[in-house]
């Protein structure tokens, strides 16, 4: 039964394919409410569903919406094959001097890298070498109790992974000395005071407007208060630096916020050597004038920080960037919060950081995504716009299929298996070979009389019903039990109607394929079922697939080996 989404995504969908690529929303909503009166008692929700799947429809190109329509719902429309690697170059950089550019990758090492660290990396790079400029990757490592050595080489291996390669690296942690340097020079200057309120206090006056009762602990006497911070006289929470900001601001982020803390937890680099540690904003702004970044590519989440990074550097003399924001990238289902996948981590929601209904790197790893169609997909589909966007992961599943069709073998499989026993059926062989169309070698499956059938086709087989198995013969249904059907083999060509069956011999290996639906269902709740395992037979020449090689399973869907030691898979799409 499709869900209320399927259904407004299929409407929108031959909507935008009949307007030239654009769906009109009020056609849609009207169209839903017209096929399905009773809908219209819930018209605030279906109107909220129409619009943000007009606008995911209406992000696509023509030629995308005729294949999702076409593969989705039997539209009649095959997209239009773009050449593997083509791509719509995202629009001009503001203020981009050839050769200048300088752009960065700034991962906070607290979790594994995740799509939306993969596409704003990959916008990031494709600036800097269209523009003939460099790229930092900076690792905004000053919270010590969320940084973790994994966590950096996560981000390390990803980029790599994607083809992204970076001209300079350095880590937040490594200018804790500049930082300091700073920080006297603002307490002397009267930028920076020493506060000894509660973070509840604190977070009262900021939202209030209130100036904080320390304010005037500048100078000398902030200075003390800072010397003795460093020599550990203070523990957690006894002592805070703030910026002396606009409490009157709308901006909530200008109202002196806190630039400096300490932290009694050793850092994965530094140790125990430091105890007083720069915020992110304050170790951002300096580090983005410090690496002479030209242009800041992010999402717009932190738009309203720019304000206060540029008080910063505008105190310190320093240069400010361009802020080029694009909305936070959001996979259906999903979630990109290094946070949320952290405590369904905990929950034992998930398995891990690689979980497969995970957007995480590792996790899309596991599901076949090949980088290539990640590079496609962000600079052709994602872009930079401040539009929020709520992907399909279809759209993706499109284009990875577009690289995998090349390039994967094609192996004979099939779930929940069944007997299938011939009558008067002599043992025959059959050469396949492993792709249909590129030369990939063959092999030779022997056929006796007794073979292995899905499921699912041996349920729609009816006693007398005449179909054929693939690349084989002809074969009457002449009884169904429990457990086995028995057909009659019937000499002649190959059936030009009724059905094909796919196979396999009784010389098999049992598999397993881990499968899994969306993580979050559309109210937003855990579905904590999202995830079983599929088991069924393949062929002995399954056994040939490699550890994290991608092969498909012909009519059942592309497939990545899971493990060097089983026959385990993950399902990629199909």
């Amino acid at each position: 039964m499709k869900t209320l989404r399927d259904r407004v995504l299929e409407e929108a969908l031959r909507n935008a394919v009949e307007h030239g690529g654009k769906a009109v929303a009020k056609a849609v909503l009207s169209k839903i409410l017209g096929s399905e009166p009773a809908l219209r008692q819930r018209v605030a929700e279906v109107k909220q569903v129409v619009e943000e799947v007009v606008e995911e429809v209406n992000s696509m190109d023509l030629g995308v919406q005729k294949r999702v329509l076409a593969e989705k719902f039997g539209g009649q429309e095959p997209m239009r094959r773009r050449d593997v690697g083509e791509t719509r170059l995202p629009p001009p950089l503001p203020g981009a001097v050839e050769g200048k550019v300088v752009t960065r990758l700034p991962p906070e090492p607290s979790g594994y890298m995740h799509l939306g660290h993969a596409l704003a990396g990959l916008i990031n790079e494709h600036y800097a070498r269209r523009y003939g400029g460099k790229l930092w990757l900076r690792f905004e490592d000053t919270n010590p109790r969320k940084a973790r050595l994994e966590f950096y080489e996560s981000f390390r291996k990803g980029y790599r992974w994607l083809g992204i390669e970076w001209d300079f690296e350095k880590n937040n942690s490594d200018d804790m000395e500049s930082y300091y340097m700073y920080a006297e020079r603002m307490i002397r200057e009267g930028f920076l005071y020493p506060c000894f309120c509660s973070s509840e206090e604190m977070h009262r006056q900021r939202a209030q407007g209130i100036g904080c009762k320390h304010r005037g602990l500048v100078g000398e006497a902030g200075l003390e208060t800072w010397e003795k911070a460093l020599n550990r006289v203070y523990g957690e929470g006894e002592v805070s630096f703030r910026l002396v900001g606009e409490m009157s601001s709308p901006n909530t982020a200008l109202r002196d916020p806190v630039m400096f803390r300490i932290v009694d937890h050793p850092h994965p680099l530094k140790g125990r050597e430091y105890v007083v540690w720069p915020t992110y904003d304050f170790a951002a702004a300096v580090q983005d004038a410090l690496c002479g970044v030209t242009h800041v590519l992010r999402s717009s989440e932190f738009a309203f920080r720019d304000e206060l990074q540029n008080m910063i550097r505008g105190i310190l003399g320093l240069s400010n960037p361009v802020y080029v924001e694009f909305s936070r990238f959001e996979f259906r289902g999903a979630t990109t919060s290094k946070r949320e996948i952290r405590s369904l981590i905990e929950e034992k929601v998930v398995s891990g950081w690689d979980d497969p209904r995970l957007s995480t790197i590792e996790a899309v790893k596991r599901r076949g995504i090949l980088p290539q169609a990640i590079r496609e997909f962000t600079l052709t589909y994602a872009g930079v716009t401040q539009a929020k966007k709520i992907f399909d992961w279809s759209l993706l599943h499109s284009i990875n299929r577009k690289h995998l069709d090349p390039v994967a073998r094609r192996l004979w499989f099939v779930a929940s298996p069944v007997k299938l026993r011939l009558i008067n059926h002599k043992r025959a062989e059959v050469e396949v070979p492993y792709h249909p169309s590129t030369n990939m070698g063959k092999r030779v499956v022997k056929a006796g009389e007794t073979l292995y059938i899905s499921g699912p086709d041996a349920e729609n087989l009816g006693v007398g019903e005449v179909f054929r198995l693939k690349l084989l013969t002809n074969v009457k249904v002449v009884e169904k039990g429990a457990g086995e059907v028995v057909g009659e083999v019937v000499e002649g060509p190959p059936l030009k109607d009724g059905r094909i069956i796919q196979w396999v011999s009784e010389d098999n290996r049992r598999v397993k394929v881990i499968r899994y639906g969306p993580l979050f269902t559309e109210d937003g709740s855990v579905d904590r079922k999202s995830l079983w395992v599929e088991e069924g037979l393949a062929e002995a020449a399954v056994e040939t697939v490699a550890f994290e090689e991608v092969v498909q399973f012909e009519r059942y869907g592309f497939v990545r080996r899971d493990s060097p030691d089983e026959l385990r898979f993950v399902y990629c799409h199909d």
